[in-house]
């Protein structure tokens, strides 16, 4: 019996997702195996291997990712890890967007509550 859980998360980009990864400072693998409870596994587009064997992977599905993941196993705060993670994200996804559209990134910063601020121009 699988010990699998699959968690529907709102990320589109895997670019963006393995950037957001690497910025944490999670090793990603690509499209690899996500071990989990007695050597069971599954396949993921995204994978952070873990030192306790139970790894974390993101899969696509449909036109977002999700996360796959032995719960049982991984020995983390999953919501807190979500958060960090959606933040990154949206952080890197308004970094692409604003100079897809010929902004510049005049700053970015990460104030004292964790909070992302960038500011951007263009002159007109």
């Amino acid at each position: 019996m699988s010990h699998f859980t699959t968690i529907a998360i709102e990320i589109k980009n895997g670019d963006l997702l393995e950037q957001a990864l690497q910025s944490l400072g999670y090793p990603v693998k690509l499209n690899t195996l996500v071990r989990g409870y007695l050597g069971d596994t599954t396949t993921a587009n995204y994978v952070i291997p873990m030192p306790n064997a139970y790894d974390i992977g993101f899969r696509k599905a449909g036109d977002r990712y999700e996360l796959i993941a032995d719960m049982w196993g991984v020995a983390m705060n999953v919501e807190e890890f979500l958060g960090e993670l959606n933040q990154q994200y949206a952080a890197r996804t308004v970094l692409e967007s604003a100079t897809q559209q010929g902004f510049v990134i005049e700053q970015q910063e990460v104030l004292e509550d964790g909070t992302v601020r960038i500011v951007i121009g263009r002159w007109a």
